[in-house]
């Protein structure tokens, strides 16, 4: 049969060849006023730029990618990027007595209304 050649994964190496795509994209991000850096929509192409180029690097290593040590090392560019970008929580809250009373009892008085003149009808099925 024929035997097949595998290369092993040279983390090391590629571990000095991540950095380059971190830089590009440091530089791509200083385009992107910082406080619109939570919103992807402004450094979509970049980010996606900085994720091939961490893949192309991995693979020309020899090693797999996604892998720990490049999930790592992107790890830390989201640290140093976007770790202020928090997502908001929001609070919920009932809303006041009057509000909720009225919400609750339509539906009620609604479907007691709907029986009662389902009721009515079938006792006065002979007119209908």
């Amino acid at each position: 049969g024929a035997s097949q050649r595998t290369n092993l994964c040279n983390e090391s190496l590629m571990l000095e060849k991540l950095p380059a795509c971190g830089k590009s994209f440091e530089e791509m991000m200083k385009k992107v006023d910082s406080k619109k850096w939570c919103n992807l929509t402004e450094f979509i192409t970049y980010y996606d730029n900085f994720t091939q180029c961490t893949e192309r690097e991995a693979n020309s290593v020899s090693c797999f990618w996604p892998n720990p040590l490049a999930e790592g090392f992107i790890t830390g560019i989201h640290k140093q990027f976007f770790s202020n970008c928090t997502s908001e929580k929001l609070h919920w809250e009932d809303p006041p007595d009057e509000i909720l009373i009225t919400l609750i009892l339509i539906p009620v008085m609604l479907t007691c209304a709907m029986i009662t003149l389902v009721v009515w009808c079938s006792k006065r099925s002979d007119i209908l």
